[in-house]
């Protein structure tokens, strides 16, 4: 990392102390997500990314996985705010990219399926351009590991009048909070206190156990997805998903407990492992097209 760089993210570092509460499946479920993806990446990928990464992060991935979570509201970055998520009509429960993807203003592919589509674009082309300055790929490297965990959270492709469950106050046992922030948070945490003694690591071996166990069958259709990137399916996964588990027995008031978090953990958890094998099966997209063109 060249001195110019380290500056830059020693400055973003300072902010990540000062950042407000992590917006985004919250620090704990993006740390997963990476993990994850990490486990998949070819040897050529993992070079890659690991000649991306900033210095502090030390080679990990997961260490700079909500990283875009962290410098949103800092001056330099408000921009990148819509683009974390996708709102949708209200209870349509599909999700069309030509409609839904735009800002608060109007400006059209500024939304998480649009940034997807843009980050992996950059590394794509900018990665293999040795003269190329145009694109800051360390950036976009993680926008985009963040911005695919963000699709696969239902509530990130939720209803435009209450801004994916933000609007929508509830209890989490005896916690008031908001929907949104269930999902972005609270049932991994209770989960994590629940089932994995309050360890990511062990949440994340039980979730790599299941991808090749319990879900092995399903894996082969996760990754169904025949160009570099496929955001625009995960996003319809997820509204759905909102329809049917998110929004469903938690309206403005309600306390959610047992009932509701027994049932929509196992979701949860499946999104964070198709998540995780999504990231990597883009990562390996992205970082093989060398050895794709010179074979030919």
């Amino acid at each position: 990392m060249g001195g110019f760089e380290l500056r830059w993210f020693v400055r973003v570092a300072v902010v990540l102390m000062m950042a407000p509460q992590i917006l985004g499946w919250g620090k704990e479920g993006h740390y997963v997500i990476c993990k994850i993806a990490e486990e998949y990446l070819t040897e050529d990928a993992l070079a890659a990314v690991k000649s991306l990464l900033p210095d502090q992060a030390e080679g990990d991935l997961a260490a700079i996985c909500s990283w875009a979570d962290q410098v949103r509201h800092h001056y330099h970055y408000r921009w990148s705010s819509p683009l974390h998520y996708v709102d949708t009509p209200d209870f349509l429960c599909n999700y069309k990219y030509c409609r839904d993807c735009h800002d608060g203003h109007g400006h059209k592919d500024r939304c998480v399926t649009g940034a997807i589509f843009n980050y992996s674009m950059q590394l794509s082309q900018g990665y293999y351009d040795l003269n190329s300055e145009k694109y800051n790929l360390t950036e976009a490297l993680m926008f985009l590991s963040h911005f695919v965990g963000d699709v696969h959270q239902p509530l990130h492709v939720g209803f435009t009048g209450d801004l994916g469950g933000n609007t929508i106050v509830v209890r989490w046992y005896r916690r008031k909070t908001n929907l949104h922030h269930v999902w972005d948070t609270m049932i991994i945490e209770s989960a994590l206190k629940t089932y994995y003694k309050r360890d990511l690591m062990l949440m994340t071996q039980a979730l790599l156990r299941n991808i090749t166990d319990e879900w092995s069958d399903d894996v082969p259709s996760w990754e169904n997805c025949k160009k570099m990137v496929c955001p625009d399916p995960y996003a319809s996964e997820s509204i759905r998903l909102a329809c049917k588990f998110a929004y469903r027995n938690a309206t403005p008031g309600s306390t959610l407990t047992d009932d509701y978090f027994l049932s929509r953990l196992p979701v949860v958890e499946k999104r964070l492992a198709q998540s995780g094998v999504r990231l990597a099966e883009v990562l390996n997209r992205i970082f093989t097209k060398k050895l794709s063109v010179a074979a030919q």
